[in-house]
């Protein structure tokens, strides 16, 4: 029961990060799954699962708020969704001591840019007001939705961030076209498992606790996703990824490192981590009027997709 609760608040958190930031809650649902021992196929299996769910509250909740652009949902989930379904496929075919160093790598390097793109980079300046063409969303979406199906999360970290640095969609547009095309990712990531490890490789009573974390959590991020600075939770969301994704690599047969060795390296990320957070909100304070004039310019521009 004690692990169930922990499952609801970890989907809940991952859940009010995700809908804020565009990403974050397979990554982070994933890692803790990984780290009491999951299956790694049957961890991601089991946050796809659960985000049928909640990317479709969350998508109708930003729907609801206005922060939907529905062509750009259109151009990047339907090339997500094969992007996912062949890497589910992918995944579900590895066993389980090659796949769980693998994954971890995955879910490092997503944590590793998250965590940089978010502490030192702003909201980007660019081209507001020019379309985003099918060109660009159409491999973005398969390359995003093939990752987000082998790490157990990065439809956010690859889509929102790419999007983001194009300047052509304001970012509460582009945060709540992420979340609700990833609705058709999950479905078809979920697809590719079923038919890949079968129904008993997954633990229905995670997925309804993460799923009512998610559920309860999606509303409130919808609205929040105008008010919470980006560079704070993207620094504080990375830096779990990280150590978490670490200590993985550091105990697995991969590596085996000794004890000297994990804790100093745990010690370097703390202390790097806590770094990253001051710079983050020191920037964003020292940044916030040019920030808020950005999103002012964004609201007032009602760019073609």
């Amino acid at each position: 029961m004690r692990k169930l609760i922990l499952l609801a608040l970890v989907g809940l958190g991952a859940q009010l990060v995700d809908g804020s930031l565009g990403m974050a809650y397979g990554v982070t649902s994933t890692t803790l799954l990984l780290a009491i021992g999951t299956n790694p196929a049957a961890a991601s299996a089991t946050v796809h699962l659960a985000e049928i769910g909640t990317t479709l509250v969350s998508g109708v909740s930003h729907w609801r708020f206005g922060n939907v652009d529905w062509k750009v949902v259109l151009k990047i989930g339907v090339p997500g969704a094969i992007g996912a379904f062949a890497g589910a496929t992918f995944l579900s075919g590895l066993s389980t001591e090659t796949a769980a160093p693998l994954m971890s790598i995955i879910l490092l390097l997503l944590g590793l840019y998250v965590f940089t793109r978010f502490t030192f980079q702003g909201l980007p300046k660019g081209h507001l007001g020019k379309p985003l063409r099918k060109r660009f969303l159409a491999p973005l979406g398969v390359v995003a939705g093939f990752v987000d199906a082998t790490g157990g999360g990065g439809w956010g970290p690859v889509g929102t961030p790419a999007i983001l640095a194009s300047g052509r969609l304001e970012p509460r547009k582009t945060i709540g076209s992420i979340d609700t095309s990833e609705f058709l990712v999950a479905i078809a990531a979920s697809i590719g498992f079923i038919l890949g490890i079968g129904s008993e490789g997954v633990n229905f009573a995670w997925v309804l606790a993460l799923l009512l974390g998610g559920v309860v959590a999606a509303p409130i991020a919808a609205w929040l996703v105008r008010h919470i600075p980006p560079r704070v939770l993207g620094s504080l969301v990375g830096g779990v990824i990280i150590l978490t994704n670490i200590r993985t690599l550091l105990r697995s047969d991969w590596i085996d490192a000794p004890d000297p060795v994990r804790y100093t390296a745990y010690g370097v990320i703390y202390v790097a981590w806590a770094a990253a957070v001051v710079y983050s909100f020191l920037q964003y304070r020292k940044n916030a009027e040019e920030e808020r004039s950005i999103i002012a310019e964004a609201e007032r521009t009602k760019a073609p997709a």
